[in-house]
């Protein structure tokens, strides 16, 4: 077994050098399991309690007191009997061939993360991140428990950074850190590494003030994606509508895209290292506008410039007199207010149990909020949207004729009517695991799924 510099290093006590000795692998290490009932009814007011799911317990090398996940095998998530529930009586649909479950249930859950072992942690609109243990397992997962709290919600974004063993979070007003080792179920040291929406907001403010932050990491870099303070106006706060780039400390904080009104989604396609945005554009326009973006933000030399409120899409101008020509152009589109919330890429080089198809590999799936726009006469839907890539390009080039040309549906049935009203759910996080599963997140109501081949 390589090092691994995620691994705790385990207790050479003699039981526990036998105990490996008899399972025929060596004692890399392996985290112990903090009391999960202390942390599982710290639901936050107003939300339902986290899902009751039982999991068979990981066994134990006795006489330690403390269970532990696994003392030989770190990273190798228990098999649990099956416990999931069909995602067949909720109405919703997937591409044949694959299974969707509930694996788990945290209010208003936002953006995920998998850690390398098969957790999977949670933010939310709330103040905590949540831990699902054991998500990738074979059957059920573990029972949701809190990983990090601080107050200062929403604690929405999260990321983990295997080459820095670091788990990001990020609030309304923050970006923290906290130490990983692999089998670590609550946050080890939690400290905010940098401060966002410093200044004031807008003077002329409509009163479109958004509060979530997301946060992703790549090449040695951490990167903070900052909503606006309205829907259409010129900002005074310089970390407002941008993307913000800064050291894994949280030092050395600049500008790297601007003028985004709200780029929730925030990924990296592991195959190039780039980053990738896409968000929620304005309302209102007195012009109608047919797209909503997602683009490789580090294809852009310099400070990428997305052109709000004055030019959004395609260099086209929706103030009058505005100079777009110098504003980026997109490279992938969804329809007008699709509200982009999550989104992820399906590993070129993944393998695994559950490793999807050929035909996905190597793409992009975006989580699609949905919203109450009615172009066309009808609530835009909620959906997970899913866009073929190669070589880290779409495979199909932007149509500026059609906002459908580039993608597919690969997760529908959450608004079966034409109406919002008859939402059954709303996307959000979206995010592979490390044997090929992929999990979204629903923040209407509070489901974790579990999507399979």
């Amino acid at each position: 077994m390589g090092y691994n510099p995620c691994v705790r290093p385990f207790p050479k006590t003699i039981v526990a050098l036998a105990f490996c000795a008899l399972a025929g692998t060596s004692c890399a290490g392996g985290g112990t399991t903090p009391n999960a009932g202390a942390n599982a009814s710290r639901a936050l007011p107003g939300w339902g309690a986290p899902a009751a799911a039982k999991a068979t317990p990981t066994p134990t090398p006795k006489p330690t007191p403390t269970p532990v996940r696994s003392a030989c095998a770190p990273g190798i998530a228990p098999t649990a009997p099956p416990g999931s529930i069909p995602v067949a009586a909720s109405g919703l649909r997937v591409p044949a061939g694959f299974t969707m479950d509930v694996i788990a249930n945290v209010g208003s859950a936002r953006e995920l993360a998998v850690l390398p072992d098969g957790d999977l942690l949670v933010g939310t609109e709330g103040a905590t991140i949540y831990i699902v243990p054991n998500a990738e397992a074979a059957g059920a997962a573990g029972k949701p428990a809190a990983f990090a709290t601080v107050s200062d919600s929403p604690n929405a974004g999260v990321a983990f950074a295997p080459a820095v063993c670091k788990v990001f979070f990020s609030t309304q007003y923050g970006v923290y850190a906290t130490p990983y080792k692999t089998g670590d179920r609550v946050a080890e040291r939690v400290a905010k590494i940098a401060a966002v929406r410093t200044g004031a907001i807008a003077p002329h403010s409509d009163g479109d003030v958004h509060r979530s932050t997301s946060v992703a990491f790549t090449g040695n870099v951490l990167y903070a994606s900052v909503g606006s303070s309205c829907n259409a106006c010129v900002e005074v706060d310089p970390t407002r509508a941008s993307i913000q780039e800064m050291t894994e400390s949280g030092t050395g904080m600049r500008t790297r895209a601007t003028r985004m009104r709200n780029a929730i989604a925030l990924t990296v396609d592991p195959a190039t290292g780039h980053l990738w945005a896409g968000g929620a554009g304005q309302d209102s326009l007195p012009t109608y506008h047919p797209y909503e973006y997602f683009d490789d933000v580090t294809s852009h030399a310099g400070i990428a410039d997305y052109g709000w409120p004055e030019c959004e899409e395609n260099h086209v101008a929706y103030t009058k007199g505005a100079n777009c020509a110098s504003t980026v152009q997109p490279l992938l589109v969804l329809p007008a207010y699709s509200t982009i919330v999550g989104a992820t890429f399906y590993p070129a080089a993944q393998t695994g149990t559950y490793a999807f198809p050929a035909a996905y590999l190597g793409g992009v799936f975006l989580a699609a909020h949905g919203s109450w726009h009615t172009p066309g006469g009808c609530n835009v839907p909620p959906r997970v949207a899913f866009f073929p890539m190669r070589g880290g390009l779409p495979r199909t080039p932007v149509n500026w004729g059609n906002p459908n040309a580039q993608w597919t549906q690969f997760v529908g049935g959450f608004q079966p009517g034409c109406a919002g009203s008859t939402r059954i759910g709303r996307p959000t996080g979206i995010a592979v695991g490390p044997k090929g599963s992929l999990f979204l997140a629903d923040d209407q109501t509070g489901n974790i799924y579990r999507i399979r081949r």
